[in-house]
């Protein structure tokens, strides 16, 4: 039976429309993280979702036996809930939820695609390879990837290790997206810090040349890579609602 639901790891929902925004938190992170973002988009009147996707935001171990499936099937199924109800949808993520964003662009008409600093560029396979080794070497769990924030008065709500089985399901899964990124022709807002610990910034470079669509850069000063909670974070959620506002024809 899965760990109770963290403090503050809650999924968020907000009726809204006519239109829509899908937010999506990252890897082993919650909604924690995305949640000033989405009450931003709830304020501008937007409907909003922000899943608690399998696995997170609850223990660790729950984590273990999930993977991209289970996160990509999640989030497609809440992403049709709200197209169902909604005129138009705009996709939000931060890290593996931009990776999850995109993923939803290139198979659905979203309106416009919002990825802040999204893990989008391949790892390749002698990565994954080393990862495969240490799984037969015993590896389940490797040192955490969650807190990277500027800010000392902020701190991301995320597991203090990254579940090695998983991490190898999203970058197979960040291979099989690279070959579609022409797909997504939605209009695309890329944040990226300049300073990342976590996902290199060529990454957002490797999303802004490959979508088909046109593309808006915003490079983002003082924050690392949770900047939905770093010094950035206004100038995110302003950014992220006046794109979603001009995409959908609200603004």
């Amino acid at each position: 039976m899965p760990a109770p639901v963290l403090d503050g790891a809650e999924p968020f929902s907000h009726a809204g429309g006519p239109h829509g925004v899908l937010v999506l938190h990252g890897f082993t992170g919650n909604p924690q993280s995305m949640r000033g973002l989405a009450e931003a988009f709830a304020g501008a009147g937007f409907a909003v979702e922000l899943p608690l996707l399998p696995g997170h935001g609850t223990s660790i171990d729950d984590m273990l036996v999930t993977d991209w499936d289970d996160w990509s099937g999640a989030a497609e199924a809440v992403y049709r809930e709200l197209a169902g109800r909604c005129d138009s949808v705009v996709v939000a993520g931060l890290s593996m939820g931009g990776t999850l964003a995109t993923w939803l662009a290139s198979r659905h008409p979203v309106a416009g695609l919002v990825a802040i600093n999204a893990a989008i560029e391949p790892a390749g396979g002698a990565m994954i390879d080393l990862l495969r080794q240490s799984l037969d070497q015993g590896t389940t769990v490797m040192e955490a990837i969650g807190n990277d924030v500027a800010d000392p008065a902020r701190k991301e709500l995320a597991y203090d290790g990254m579940p090695v089985a998983p991490l190898v399901s999203m970058m197979q899964a960040q291979e099989a997206l690279a070959v579609r990124l022409g797909d997504v022709r939605c209009p695309t807002l890329v944040f990226t810090s300049r300073q990342d610990h976590v996902v290199a910034p060529s990454s957002s470079d490797y999303l802004a040349e490959r979508v088909s669509g046109p593309v808006e850069r915003v490079y983002l000063e003082r924050s690392f890579h949770v900047a939905t909670l770093d010094y950035d974070r206004d100038d995110v959620e302003r950014g992220a609602v006046a794109f979603a506002r001009r995409v959908t024809g609200s603004a």
